[in-house]
C-alpha cells in the first residue's frame, strides 16, 4: 500500500470546493443520493436569455473561455451594465458561475461567466496549476473584453466572485478601477485557508512540512515525472466522512453539480497540482482591501457556512461602502446552486444601485 504523506493526510480537511449529501439505508447497504433541496439547480437554462461561447486573450496572451449571456429583450442600440462571474476554486464556469450569470442576465444585465486560467476551457499549462495573480488577471481580461464590446458600458462593470473567486476578484479590484462594484459569495480567502487552515487549525510546523513536500515534488516534475495533485473534493464518502467533505462531495461528485470539461478527467476535477498549491501561501488578497473604496463591496455568506470567517475578515478590513449579508440557514455550498436560498434580489439591487 502506498504510504500517505503528511500533505495527503492533512489536506483531506481541505476538501473545499463543493457538496452536501444524504445517506439512505437499504437492504443492500448504504446509498448516497444528491441533496436537491431548496431548488438546487446548477445546470439551470433560461429561455429569457441568449448564450454564446466566447474566447478572449488575457494580458499574457492566454485564451480565456467564457459564456456570454445577453437578455433577449435587450436594446441592441444601447450599452448596458455588465457583470463578470467567477467560479469556485477548482471548479469551472459550468459549476455555479453559469447559474449566477443566467439569473442576473434575466434581470437585465449583460453577464460573462469565465473559466480561470489553467481551468476549464481557458489556456494554461500544466492544467490545474495554482497562479493567484493570473487568476485575478482573468477578471481584468474579462473587463478588457466587455469594455470594448458594442453591448457593455465600460464604466458600468461589476464582478461576482464565488468561493475562491471571491478572493481573486478582490485581488483584481485592488489594482483595476474598472471593476466598479464587487460581490463575493461564500468567499474563501485561498491564501489564509492554505496558510492557516480553517479557524487557524494549521500550525507553522505543519505548514512548513507541506511546503517541503511540494518543493520535493518540483524535482520530480522537473525531471519529467508525473504531476501530483492535492486538496479538492473527496471521491468517496462513508460514515466517517466530515461534514465539510460531505458538503463538497454532494455538489462535485453527484449529478447535482458534477461536470468534467472536455479533455479532462473526473479524477482531476477540483484538484490543484501539489507543487503549485503552496503559491497560495504567498497570496494576501485582503491586504490593502480598504483601497478599493469608494467602490462598494458586498460580502454574502451563509450564517451556517464553515467559510464565513473569510467574509467576516474581509468586511472588517474593508472601508465603506461595504456590507456583510448573512443568508439564514445556508451553508457554504448551499449558495452555489440552491436558488431558493441565493439572494438574487439582494445582488440585483446592489448592482442596479452601483452600476448606474
Amino acid at each position: 500500500m502506498k504510504k500517505k504523506t503528511f500533505t495527503d493526510r492533512y489536506l483531506k480537511i481541505f476538501r473545499a470546493v463543493a457538496l452536501g449529501l444524504i445517506l439512505s439505508t437499504t437492504g443492500t447497504g448504504a446509498v448516497w443520493a444528491a441533496d436537491m433541496s431548496h431548488g438546487a439547480d446548477n445546470f439551470y437554462k433560461s429561455d429569457k436569455v441568449d448564450v454564446q461561447k466566447v474566447t478572449f486573450k488575457n494580458q499574457y496572451k492566454m485564451n480565456i473561455a467564457g459564456n456570454l449571456y445577453l437578455p433577449k429583450n435587450m436594446d441592441q442600440k444601447q450599452k448596458h451594465a455588465a457583470i463578470i462571474v467567477g467560479h469556485p476554486m477548482g471548479a469551472v464556469k459550468e459549476q455555479s458561475a453559469d447559474l449566477y450569470a443566467a439569473k442576473m442576465a434575466e434581470r437585465g444585465f449583460v453577464t460573462l461567466s469565465v473559466d480561470l486560467a489553467f481551468w476549464g476551457g481557458s489556456d494554461g499549462q500544466p492544467r490545474n496549476a495554482v497562479a493567484p495573480d493570473i487568476y485575478a488577471e482573468t477578471f481584468s481580461a474579462a473587463a478588457d473584453y466587455l469594455g470594448t464590446s458594442p453591448f457593455a458600458d465600460k464604466d458600468r462593470i461589476g464582478v461576482i466572485g464565488i468561493c475562491g473567486s471571491g478572493s481573486f476578484a478582490i485581488s483584481a479590484a485592488k489594482i483595476d478601477p474598472r471593476l466598479k462594484a464587487v460581490t463575493t459569495v461564500s468567499m474563501y480567502d485561498m491564501g489564509a485557508a492554505n496558510r492557516n487552515g480553517l479557524n487557524h487549525s494549521l500550525t507553522l510546523a505543519q505548514r512548513k512540512q507541506i511546503i517541503a513536500e511540494a518543493a520535493e515534488q518540483r524535482y520530480v516534475e522537473f525531471q519529467g515525472g508525473a504531476a501530483k495533485y492535492t486538496s479538492g473534493t473527496v471521491h468517496e464518502i462513508n460514515e466517517d466522512s466530515s461534514p465539510i467533505e460531505r458538503e463538497f462531495y454532494d455538489f462535485y461528485r453527484t449529478p447535482r453539480g458534477e461536470f468534467t470539461p472536455a479533455g479532462s478527467s473526473p479524477l482531476l476535477t477540483t484538484h490543484p497540482t501539489l507543487s503549485s498549491n503552496t503559491k497560495f501561501m504567498n497570496f494576501y488578497p485582503f491586504n490593502d482591501i480598504e483601497t478599493i473604496s469608494p467602490r462598494p463591496l458586498l460580502f454574502i455568506t451563509g450564517d451556517q457556512a464553515h467559510s464565513k470567517e473569510f467574509s467576516e475578515d474581509a468586511y472588517k478590513r474593508a472601508a465603506e461602502p461595504k456590507e456583510l449579508y448573512y443568508v439564514a440557514g445556508a451553508g457554504h455550498v448551499d449558495l452555489y446552486d440552491r436558488v431558493e436560498l441565493i439572494p438574487f434580489d439582494k445582488i440585483e439591487s446592489f448592482f442596479k444601485a452601483n452600476l448606474k
